[in-house]
């Protein structure tokens, strides 16, 4: 070891240096903010204070009954006060969260109890019935083993724990010390993904992560601390993109809906003054159709952050005119949600709408706690040129990717090969250097021997005055190989034939990337808005369009 000036009686200590971890958020939003309101889930309120001595029972009372440094609690809820309070009072008591997708099926549901090895189970009343289904699934042995905690909710009866969530934070004490965090490097939490191929593989994240994601959140959309935040986005995707520790760092105020529509929407913004809130495009697309009976008037700034495929520039437009400012982000389960955002430059400002737009539309520059952004050959691993037309697979390196795969070092090693974590998602370097996403590996398409962006041609499908939503897929073709197929949904009471809407991407757009077949109907989607265009291939080979 090296001995200077720089070494010598510099050395670490408690005084110094404390283990990085978003638990510190709630602590200082108790002490500094103890009155102001945290959050509201229905006629279920709190303060910062009570918030925190809520989380502190739930810590004490998990480690009262045995759990400890990675043990893993796992809940299935929609946003509520039982989720947000279980991002603090689960990592609080040492243990790890696992916050499982509420429209998963019995089967994915039991697997990923036992292959996270969940030892707490808690259960909105509304999924109770669901849940039931997914335990009986379970091996006895661990079904044996796994303490079942109801939330109770008002409007549903069924009871398939040991005892209620309340009853529990009734077993703690608010006054006990909860588990040091003595390494930043701890698991936090654990989120699966979507397993469209397979089973869900567990992506875990580490206290340093999550906390450096949450402040750059903040940085990255300017929020103050008046912020009040509307929980559109699911708290249980990515940690709700860690917004229940940006909430806390900020100590603002958390409006929860349970149920996701315009009219809630609107009516959230209206009532509570919401000031942000998140989700896929899916979400702007309720709210520029939303009709006069959903809308609601507001004279405040609304911001919205939007990921998942990339915002079709026309849907960005209306936004804007719809008087949302939109910021565009981008990123995936193994980023702890977005690490890739839009930053705006003050010389766009003089643009038009359209242009706007198109700006907008790109995926960005890294976060601030990214260190490294790139498209690169995952061959070669070289970068490709800035001159957005050079095609390749965009990689991410720094403290906001995952740990890894729990249990899974193969899928660990290969994502990461070449020290950087490969995300599987096509892109280019344009010429300032932000970067534009054109497909994931799996979706472009090759259309004799040409490759095919269908994020391209959904894009222009937008632009159509009577589309609602769009995605494209590749359908087997013995002459090309493949062509475009276009799912389409219309907006209410439109009208468009097949022939209409392939003649208008003719005009808009190079003829071998146009569609040769349109369906029409609604898209399936995921709990977190993404087309599920898995399904939509199904539909393709198995002769359903």
């Amino acid at each position: 070891m090296s001995n200077n000036i720089y070494t010598r009686g510099l050395d670490q200590c408690s005084a110094n240096y404390a283990p990085l971890t978003p638990i510190d958020f709630l602590l200082r939003a108790a002490s500094v903010y103890p009155d102001h309101l945290a959050l509201v889930d229905g006629s279920n309120t709190g303060t910062w204070s009570e918030v925190a001595a809520r989380c502190r029972r739930l810590a004490s009372a998990l480690r009262q009954r045995g759990l400890g440094k990675n043990d893993t609690v796992a809940i299935i809820a929609p946003n509520s006060r039982a989720i947000y309070e279980a991002h603090f009072g689960v990592p609080m008591s040492g243990a790890v969260l696992n916050t499982i997708n509420t429209r998963l099926d019995a089967d994915t549901i039991a697997f990923i109890l036992a292959h996270g090895e969940a030892r707490v189970l808690l259960v909105d009343a509304e999924l109770s019935g669901l849940v039931q289904i997914a335990l009986e699934k379970l091996e006895a042995g661990i079904r044996d083993q796994l303490l079942v905690v109801d939330i109770e909710v008002d409007g549903f009866s069924q009871s398939i724990g040991s005892c209620s969530y309340e009853a529990l934070l009734m077993e703690g004490d608010p006054s006990e010390a909860f588990a040091a965090i003595d390494d930043e490097w701890d698991a936090i939490s654990l989120n699966y993904t979507s397993g469209t191929t397979g089973n869900p593989k567990g992506v875990v994240y580490h206290h340093r992560g999550a906390y450096l994601n949450a402040l750059s959140n903040i940085v990255g959309w300017e929020m103050p601390h008046e912020a009040v935040y509307l929980w559109t986005l699911p708290m249980f995707h990515c940690n709700g993109w860690c917004f229940p520790w940006t909430m806390a760092a900020l100590a603002g105020t958390s409006i929860c809906l349970r149920n996701i529509n315009a009219q809630s929407i609107f009516q959230a913004i209206d009532e509570y003054k919401v000031t942000h809130f998140c989700g896929a495009p899916v979400i702007m697309n309720m709210v520029i159709n939303a009709n006069d009976d959903e809308r609601r008037e507001f004279d405040h700034q609304v911001n919205m952050m939007t990921a998942a495929a990339p915002p079709p520039a026309a849907v960005l437009e209306s936004m804007e005119k719809a008087g949302f400012k939109v910021t565009h982000v981008y990123g995936l389960t193994e980023t702890y949600g977005p690490a890739v955002i839009c930053a705006w430059k003050p010389e766009w400002d003089a643009l038009d709408s359209n242009a706007k737009a198109q700006m907008n539309s790109r995926q960005g520059v890294r976060y601030h706690v990214l260190q490294g952004l790139d498209v690169m050959d995952p061959e070669t691993m070289q970068p490709v040129e800035s001159n957005g037309d050079q095609m390749g697979e965009t990689m991410f390196q720094g403290n906001i990717v995952m740990k890894g795969y729990l249990k899974n070092p193969e899928a660990t090693e290969q994502a990461f090969a070449g020290g950087w974590f490969h995300s599987g998602d096509l892109g280019v370097i344009q010429s300032d250097r932000y970067l534009k996403l054109k497909d994931r590996s799996k979706d472009i398409i090759i259309s004799g021997g040409e490759n095919i962006s269908s994020i391209e041609v959904e894009d222009c499908l937008y632009q159509h005055p009577q589309v609602a939503e769009a995605a494209v897929v590749a359908k087997p073709d013995d002459h090309w190989g493949e062509t475009p197929c276009a799912f389409v949904g219309l907006k209410p009471d439109a009208k468009v034939s097949e022939s209409e809407i392939i003649e208008f991407c003719r005009q808009n757009l190079a003829h071998f990337k146009c569609p040769k077949t349109v369906v029409f109907g609604a898209l399936p989607k995921t709990s977190t808005g993404k087309i599920q265009k898995f399904m939509l291939r199904d539909r393709i080979l198995n002769d359903e369009i």
